[in-house]
C-alpha cells in the first residue's frame, strides 16, 4: 500500500508540470491500470522520466550553441585589437631627425603600446591588421638650430606611399614650433600607414616626447 500511495503521490506531482503541452497527464482509465495501480504509475513516471530527459538534452544543446557563438564572438573582439603610440625618441637631450635631402619615413623608435604588433620599429611603418575606421594622430616640434635660421617643422601621413594629410611650418621667426592632427580614416587590412619627413624638414624629441605618432582601430568593418 505504501508504495501505491508512493506512486500516486509522485503522478499527482508530476502531473502539476509538462515539458509538453500537448501531452495528457490525465489518469489512463485503461483496464490495465484499473486492475494494476502499480504498472499504471510506472508507466507515467517512465514517460515522465524521458520527457524530462528530452527537454534538458534540448536545452542543453541549445546552451552549447550559444556558448560557441558567444567565444566566436570573443575572439573576433580579441582578433580585433589593434593600438599603437610611439614617441620619435627616449634621448636625455634633445636630438634632431633630419633634415634629410629626400623624403624619408620617420622611424619612432620608443613605444608606448603597440598593441596586435602592427606597427614596426625598424621600418616605422604600421601594417593595417583588420579592415576598419582607424582614428590616427600625429604631433611634431621642432627648434631652429640658432636665431635667424629657417625653422622647418613638417610631416605627412601617409598610406600605402601617398600623402593624406599633414602640417608645414617654415618661417625664420620662431626658435621652436609644434602642430597636432587627428583624423579618423577607412583603411583595409594590410594598408601602410607611415608619416613621411618633407625635405628640409627636421623633428626633434627627447625623453618629454614632443613628436608622437598614435592610432587605433575605432571599429572594424569586416
Amino acid at each position: 500500500m505504501r508504495a501505491i500511495l508512493l506512486l500516486c503521490l509522485l503522478q499527482a506531482a508530476f502531473g502539476q508540470y509538462s515539458w509538453d503541452r500537448s501531452a495528457s497527464l490525465t489518469t489512463p482509465t485503461s483496464g490495465v491500470c484499473l486492475s494494476d495501480l502499480t504498472s499504471c504509475g510506472c508507466c507515467l513516471m517512465r514517460k515522465k522520466v524521458e520527457r524530462m530527459e528530452s527537454f534538458f538534452n534540448i536545452s542543453v544543446e541549445a546552451m552549447s550553441m550559444e556558448l560557441k557563438k558567444s567565444r566566436t564572438a570573443l575572439n573576433n573582439i580579441r582578433e580585433s585589437r589593434s593600438a599603437f603610440s610611439v614617441a620619435l625618441n627616449n634621448a636625455k637631450q634633445l636630438t634632431c631627425y633630419g633634415p634629410f635631402p629626400t623624403k624619408t619615413v620617420v622611424i619612432y623608435k620608443h613605444v608606448f603600446i603597440n598593441l596586435g604588433d602592427g606597427y614596426s620599429v625598424e621600418t616605422g611603418v604600421f601594417t593595417v591588421p583588420r579592415s576598419g575606421v582607424y582614428s590616427v594622430a600625429l604631433s611634431a616640434y621642432s627648434k631652429a638650430v640658432s636665431p635667424f635660421t629657417t625653422l622647418a617643422v613638417c610631416a605627412e601621413l601617409l598610406v600605402n606611399g601617398q600623402v593624406i594629410t599633414g602640417t608645414r611650418d617654415m618661417n625664420t621667426e620662431d626658435l621652436e614650433d609644434s602642430d597636432t592632427f587627428v583624423l579618423a580614416i577607412q583603411l583595409k587590412a594590410g594598408d601602410k600607414v607611415a608619416v613621411n619627413l618633407p625635405i628640409g624638414c627636421s623633428l626633434c624629441d627627447d625623453s618629454t616626447h614632443y613628436n608622437t605618432f598614435t592610432g587605433f582601430l575605432l571599429y572594424a568593418t569586416d
